[in-house]
């Protein structure tokens, strides 16, 4: 008996002892934890505003968009040859080649506003509206410049049609529909936001641009169709997207609708659109800030040069006066500018706010008119060339260069100079040049003299 207990009495210590150690030598390092009720935050993701609880609805801006979109079919002729024997002895009927885009009603009496890529060539328009209602359309001009082309058709009803509404106040992060007949599809409607606005999609620097970028899946047969916020307006004209593919990746363009309204009234009301101008070159005035310590904004435009006798150098802007504002609309970069100009028309005033010696100045600004003439066989576009340039070059007449328009005149950096003769016919103002050049033989070598900056003369014959 003494025995077993014994054993019992060891059996025991060592029960303690072992449980002693374990909660000396393991509970001791642990964590005490204690469990509590706690609510976790929920999001409500129904893309709401930050003052209510309601969910954007699309349903209204699309309703009011796709009746106001249609398809547009473009036949053109092609007079390439369709056989061997045509190549030798000529005839035969050129090929009908069909495009196709959208365009969108801006008028109850028809009126539609398109890409003049969709147009361009055209021997004959087609438009079918939402209801598959197919009607013959008219041709009533187009900008190749800001790709803008405007259109009607007749109808026996008015027609539903789309409001503009001011670009310059579509902010980036905003919600946006694009509204076309992508794939030869009735008006289809997708969703997405601002990324960015005036955005320059072009190659050359002399030649800017200013596109409102988007997220909304724009594909083949977009082009030509709606921009919408979401109160159904017309915020822009799709026109381009960025691919490698030929379909959406992600990006999409469209011309502001402030720029193409303004296209549309010129065609309506001049038969070609009025460019105005400041009369300025400039670049963005953060390439200056790097190579020039003593300028510090990062964000305007920096005035490289004022054209003499323009409204810029009447108005009284400088040679680095840096441009922060028009009519209060803030400039961050030179498409900024251009974008706002382009909606103007000349003899419009513009306020300037221009950053001078770290003062601020608002200077009104009358803008000139921009005459220009493209010589698209030469690649070079010219302007009416000033007394005081003229002078400077010892000449006495002469048109001057105003940018290129293609890479290799980009190249050969001829902007400023004067060109004095076409084909050796004297040239003294760009209607001398658009006599000359609609006179010419197509097809025939073009002789261009010119007057570089030292005044010498140099001729150039194009092929």
């Amino acid at each position: 008996m003494k025995k077993t207990l014994s054993f019992l009495t060891i059996a025991l210590i060592a029960a303690v002892v072992t449980l002693g150690g374990y909660k000396y030598f393991f509970e001791k390092s642990q964590p005490n934890y204690t469990l509590q009720n706690e609510t976790i935050p929920m999001v409500n993701a129904n893309f709401g505003t930050s003052n209510n609880n309601t969910a954007i609805d699309f349903t209204t801006a699309a309703a009011n968009s796709v009746n106001a979109v249609v398809h547009v079919k473009n036949t053109t002729i092609s007079k390439g040859s369709g056989n061997i024997m045509e190549y030798f002895y000529g005839g035969g009927e050129g090929q009908k080649m069909i495009g196709t885009g959208s365009g969108v009603i801006i008028s109850a009496d028809g009126y539609i506003v398109t890409n003049n890529h969709v147009i361009a060539n055209t021997s004959a328009l087609e438009v079918t509206l939402n209801n598959n209602k197919t009607y013959t359309a008219t041709l009533i001009g187009a900008d190749p410049k800001t790709d803008i082309a405007l259109i009607k058709i007749d109808a026996d009803d008015d027609l539903s049609y789309m409001t503009f509404a001011d670009s310059n106040l579509v902010k980036v992060g905003e919600w946006v529909l694009a509204v076309g007949n992508p794939f030869n599809l009735t008006s289809t409607v997708t969703a997405g936001i601002i990324s960015a606005k005036a955005r320059d999609l072009n190659e050359f620097d002399n030649q800017p641009q200013s596109f409102i970028q988007t997220d909304a899946a724009v594909n083949r047969g977009n082009s030509g169709g709606a921009l919408v916020n979401t109160s159904g307006q017309l915020i822009g004209i799709n026109t381009a997207i960025t691919t490698q593919t030929g379909s959406y990746v992600g990006y999409s363009f469209a011309v502001p609708s402030n720029n193409a309204k303004k296209v549309i009234q010129d065609i309506l009301e001049y038969g070609d659109v009025q460019r105005g101008i400041l009369g300025i070159r400039g670049v963005n005035v953060d390439r200056v800030a790097q190579e020039d310590a003593s300028v510090t904004e990062t964000e305007g435009v920096y005035v490289g040069s004022v054209e003499q006798g323009s409204g810029a150098d009447i108005g009284g802007i400088k040679r680095s006066d840096i441009i922060k504002e028009l009519d209060g609309v803030t400039i961050n970069k030179f498409t900024d500018l251009i974008g706002y100009v382009s909606s103007k028309r000349p003899e419009d005033v513009v306020n300037v706010t221009i950053l001078r010696d770290n003062e601020r100045k608002v200077i009104p600004v009358t803008l000139i008119k921009l005459e220009t003439f493209e010589l698209d066989d030469v690649g070079l576009e010219i302007k009416n060339a000033t007394k005081n340039k003229l002078k400077d070059l010892g000449v006495d007449y002469g048109v001057e260069i105003t940018r290129a328009l293609n890479r290799d005149m980009t190249k050969a950096q001829l902007t400023g100079l004067v060109i004095t003769k076409i084909n050796d016919n004297p040239i003294k103002n760009i209607d001398d040049a658009k006599r000359i050049m609609r006179r010419r033989v197509t097809g025939e070598p073009i002789k261009i003299t010119l007057v570089d900056a030292a005044g010498n003369i140099n001729n150039f014959i194009f092929r």
